[in-house]
């Protein structure tokens, strides 16, 4: 197993739920070759988990920070964090 180079936890702020913004970023992070998850939260915000490269995941962050047609993104909380490697794909998890 390889172990990536980079992981960010994130959560995106704003209008960010019934406009699909989880598919948009899904998307976005298979573009950059990223794996990990993303998912809504009880309080309005997305939360993701992606590890990749560095210059993927500041892409997929870039593209998040953006957003979806019809969202609307405040601020993007962002937390680098060591890789493990726990990650084969990039998929979707349930509201927590």
């Amino acid at each position: 197993m390889t172990i990536p180079e980079a992981r960010c936890h994130a959560f995106a702020v704003g209008v960010v739920q019934g406009v699909g913004f989880r598919y948009f970023v899904m998307d976005a992070a298979v573009d950059v070759g990223a794996v990990g998850w993303v998912r809504n939260l009880r309080d309005g915000r997305v939360e993701l988990v992606a590890e990749g490269s560095r210059s993927g995941l500041e892409t997929l962050l870039t593209q998040v920070r953006r957003g979806p047609r019809g969202g609307r993104v405040d601020r993007v909380d962002e937390a680098w964090e060591k890789p493990n490697g726990e990650f084969h794909s990039f998929g979707l998890q349930r509201t927590m």
